[in-house]
């Protein structure tokens, strides 16, 4: 089975076209289904600038229609991953705005302290966009799982997923502790944004609730953005 946007019996005018080397300046020409091609002139690999990758996060059928995918899309497939995760989880909560805008929160803090702890974004923004999906008494997470598959997870990321919203890895585990400081730090804006805390007491509640480095920076930011009592006159 082919593509159909790879088939050239479905190509249009402009499927053949030129374009310019970034480095040398020199004339390339392109296929509509050629990944990346290097300069006859100086030799610099260059993505096909037409080309939407963005089905190789999730078609089966990616490596056989793309063959080999240059590295820097081979590293961004996991990232185009958890955008379709974000959209089925969207679609799965439908008009349920509340629960939409919790998914998102967490997901939010789950990037920006799994950047500044270098951990595996594509699992942990996974595990945050899905961790309401299934209730705590599922320790399987079914709903997780079937709404992965669907989206042609690979089982790896799967199990990888999963045991994260089921807080079955070790203490110790770095994906676990940056998925938990998410977590913490939106349960703790809804809880004193109503109730706002003194700077002494923020810092304090920073201190003892979050256990990496990265959570404790993001959330001291994030916490006096809505939940810091305004000075007293």
């Amino acid at each position: 089975m082919q593509c159909p946007g790879q088939d050239t019996r479905y190509w249009k005018p402009g499927a053949v076209f030129e374009t310019t080397c970034p480095k040398c300046g020199g004339e390339m020409e392109f296929f509509k289904d050629e990944a990346s091609r290097r300069c006859k002139k100086c030799g610099e690999r260059m993505l096909n600038p037409n080309m939407d990758f963005g089905c190789a996060a999730y078609c089966k059928y990616a490596e056989q229609c793309f063959g080999s995918l240059p590295a820097e899309l081979l590293a961004g497939r996991e990232d185009l991953f958890k955008d379709r995760v974000a959209i089925a989880v969207k679609r799965y909560y439908g008009r349920d705005f509340k629960r939409i805008g919790r998914a998102t929160r967490v997901a939010r803090h789950a990037e920006a302290i799994g950047k500044a702890e270098r951990g595996n974004l594509a699992v942990i923004l996974t595990a945050a966009y899905l961790h309401e999906v299934d209730d705590a008494e599922a320790p399987d997470r079914p709903t997780a799982r079937r709404l992965l598959a669907e989206l042609l997870a690979p089982p790896p990321l799967i199990e990888e997923v999963c045991g994260l919203l089921a807080d079955a890895g070790a203490d110790g585990d770095l994906n676990i502790q940056i998925f938990r400081d998410a977590k913490q730090l939106a349960e703790l804006e809804e809880l004193y944004k109503e109730k706002p805390l003194t700077v002494a007491e923020l810092d304090a509640l920073v201190a003892a609730q979050f256990r990496t480095a990265g959570g404790r920076e993001v959330a001291a930011k994030e916490l006096r953005k809505c939940c810091l009592a305004p000075p007293t006159a």
